[in-house]
């Protein structure tokens, strides 16, 4: 038995239910290390990787870097050449609570996107709170969905009426609120996959519109506080939380309805789990296909721990293959 303080206990129970490969990762990784939100804040924090258990990204054709006005993005091409028409693209938006993450985050999700879906990946390097809050990460996410449609066919090769958006966490957060706005702008899109995302900004322990964030208070990893400790970093101003570019949900039921189909992926012990079962049952009363999956025993990141967990390995490939399909319908 290790003599060093116990700073991230797992719940004895949220223990019964949690998964027993994730269960022996957190007490040899995490148990002893001190919760992000209760240690000073430091941009510096950002240049380690936000979630431990990640892979290494996959070959793919080539990576290249673009510039935005206040970010980067980075793409990447698959091998081969493009089907007719141009390539399929999705647009990804990592996660990180709007606070962490940085333009390799999740290199090996989308370079997973890249290879098993054949589609061009453009991943955003999104201005983050507490430096730049709300909204200028959405403003970011707006800018990279006008610059794919319209440069993006000359700079990358891609058929501008096959894009897909996406997303984990708060990057599912920016993905949802960007298929509302592609409506306003008039760009169509095939598709989004949102990834245990944050749908409602005005949730929280106690609401009896989302269960899970009471039943699963007591969680590993993405515990109550430290969630509302993102939200703040990023969206200090309650008011803006009704806001739908800041909470989707809120979205007008016309724009719902003119939303692509999707797929959500949830973790049965997340606090967010049951807004994103809620947006995917507001898309379907809005006669949107939004196919929901929820993850049996598994906590919020489990989609960046893919080279640790086999659950994590199961997400990816589910998404991977819900993105095929959606590019390459049989």
């Amino acid at each position: 038995m290790s003599d060093r303080p116990v700073l991230q206990p797992i719940h004895p129970e949220i223990g019964e239910k949690l998964l027993d490969e994730y269960a022996a990762f957190h007490r040899e990784h995490l148990m002893h290390t001190p919760p992000l939100h209760e240690i000073p804040w430091t941009p510096a924090i950002r240049q380690q990787p936000a979630v431990l258990g990640g892979s290494e990204p996959l070959p793919v054709g080539k990576v290249q870097d673009f510039s935005l006005s206040h970010c980067m993005m980075r793409t990447f091409t698959p091998e081969g050449d493009a089907p007719e028409g141009g390539w399929p693209v999705f647009i990804f938006f990592h996660g990180g609570g709007w606070t962490l993450g940085r333009i390799d985050t999740e290199n090996a999700f989308s370079s997973n996107m890249c290879k098993r879906a054949n589609c061009v990946v453009v991943s955003v390097d999104y201005r983050l709170g507490p430096e730049k809050p709300y909204p200028a990460a959405v403003e970011d996410a707006v800018e990279a969905l006008q610059w794919t449609h319209s440069k993006a066919p000359e700079a990358l090769g891609i058929n501008p009426s096959r894009i897909a958006v996406g997303g984990s966490s708060s990057g599912g957060n920016l993905a949802a609120i960007i298929t509302h706005k592609a409506v306003e702008l008039g760009i169509p899109l095939v598709f989004q996959l949102l990834v245990v995302p944050v749908t409602d900004n005005t949730a929280k322990v106690g609401d009896e519109r989302y269960p899970s964030w009471t039943e699963n208070a007591r969680t590993v990893s993405l515990v109550p506080d430290k969630m509302l400790w993102f939200r703040n970093n990023y969206s200090p101003n309650p008011a803006d939380w009704t806001k739908w570019d800041n909470s989707p949900i809120f979205a007008p039921e016309e724009l719902f309805k003119k939303s692509p189909p999707a797929w959500i992926g949830v973790a049965e012990l997340d606090v967010l789990r049951d807004e994103g079962i809620a947006y995917g049952e507001k898309l379907t009363k809005a006669g949107v296909n939004a196919e929901v999956k929820v993850y049996k025993g598994a906590p919020h990141p489990i989609m960046a721990m893919d080279g640790a967990l086999d659950v994590g390995r199961e997400l990816v490939s589910d998404a991977a293959a819900a993105l095929k399909k959606a590019f390459y319908p049989a």
